[in-house]
């Protein structure tokens, strides 16, 4: 049976969702990319890497920057490195090929077994990215001026692409990706997912624990609500300090792991100083 038709269900340390699984097996039956939205802290990078664990395959990564051009994930031509090797090296400064640098895209195409290829944060990038992302994605091939030759992909990689909603994305690129929104876990999938790192810990901390966390959350000032792996690394301190009780007041061990802004601090203070309680 090819990766293509193996259905994804998460692995032992990527805990899914029925609906994510669903989009995930439909990205895969289409050979579509499959654009993931959702908060920062709810997976969405890990996402990739648990596909290419369960998929038995390579991951590539490409981060998106406000620079980066489509071309820059096929290749660049190192121009730089060719004059200094004129001025100062001792090697064939004429073969042009020693100076090509593919990148993850590039190298996704070139690769001879199918790879799982993450885009990160694409909306980070000019508004013309996604869709000349598209055009190469939709040719699975390129052409290599310097040297006249052509990559040709021998298998087309899983795309996966991640946003934080930065900015709207073309909708000529929305119609031809599957796309899911990964829904912040609800306590029952938190508590399988704390479990997953931290199998030990007492029962009761981390009732205390996921207690104190969505009262957090439930606070609707906060400018970055705390995230997953903010919970996972806070009760790591909790277990390291050997704490064994919790409640929500200002004696709160190691809230500055939970959260990570001045003025989310002080909301958090201010709400504690009036008598103020987070919704139920």
């Amino acid at each position: 049976m090819t990766d293509r038709l193996r259905r994804f269900t998460g692995t032992d340390r990527y805990l899914t969702s029925p609906a994510l699984q669903a989009a995930v097996n439909c990205a895969l039956a289409l050979e579509r990319p499959l654009l993931v939205k959702g908060e920062p802290g709810t997976g969405k990078t890990l996402l990739a890497e648990a596909i290419a664990g369960a998929l038995g395959t390579k991951l590539l990564t490409w981060n998106v920057k406000s620079t980066t051009r489509a071309q820059d994930g096929l290749y660049v031509y190192d121009t730089v490195q060719r004059l200094y090797d004129s001025r100062f090296g001792d090697g064939d400064v004429r073969d042009i090929r020693r100076y090509i640098r593919f990148g993850p895209l590039g190298e996704a195409f070139r690769s001879p077994e199918r790879v799982v290829l993450l885009i990160d944060e694409v909306d980070k990038a000019d508004l013309e990215f996604p869709n000349d992302l598209l055009h190469e994605l939709d040719r699975m091939r390129f052409r290599i001026l310097e040297t006249d030759e052509e990559v040709q992909a021998q298998a087309r990689p899983v795309v996966v692409v991640t946003s934080n909603n930065e900015k709207e994305l073309p909708d000529a690129f929305l119609r031809r990706c599957v796309f899911h929104f990964i829904d912040f876990p609800e306590r029952e999938l938190m508590q399988r997912i704390v479990r997953v790192h931290h199998p030990k810990l007492d029962e009761a901390l981390v009732q205390q624990a996921l207690d104190v966390f969505y009262q957090l959350r439930d606070m609707t000032r906060l400018r970055k609500r705390p995230s997953t792996s903010e919970l996972v690394d806070w009760l790591a301190v909790l277990k390291s300090a050997g704490v064994q009780d919790l409640k929500l007041d200002a004696t709160l061990p190691f809230v500055g792991a939970l959260l990570k802004r001045e003025q989310d601090l002080l909301v958090f203070h201010e709400s504690l100083a009036a008598g103020r309680r987070p919704r139920a």
